[in-house]
């Protein structure tokens, strides 16, 4: 009974070791990329900061005057803001 649990595992896992090594590689070309991309980024940071500022503010607020609208399109598009 252990060999059937033992081999049902490793029948599991090996999809999962066999994709080991693409990911490896795939790390390996990000981070390649990483430093190049990295000045571009700083000067755009503090801009996507106050963005998601702003966003994660409209995500707390009460969304529920939404539904007084006349249809369910005015609805989901008053509601669409606060995503």
């Amino acid at each position: 009974m252990k060999i059937i649990v033992l081999l049902a595992a490793a029948a599991v896992a090996w999809p999962v070791w066999a994709q080991a090594p693409e990911k490896v590689e795939a790390q390996k070309q990000a981070e390649a990329e990483k430093p190049a991309a990295t000045p571009a980024k700083s000067a755009k940071a503090p801009k996507a900061q106050k963005v998601h500022r702003a966003s994660a503010a409209k995500r707390q607020q009460d969304a529920r005057h939404c539904l007084q609208q006349p249809n369910n399109d005015a609805i989901i598009r008053c509601a669409e803001e606060y995503l």
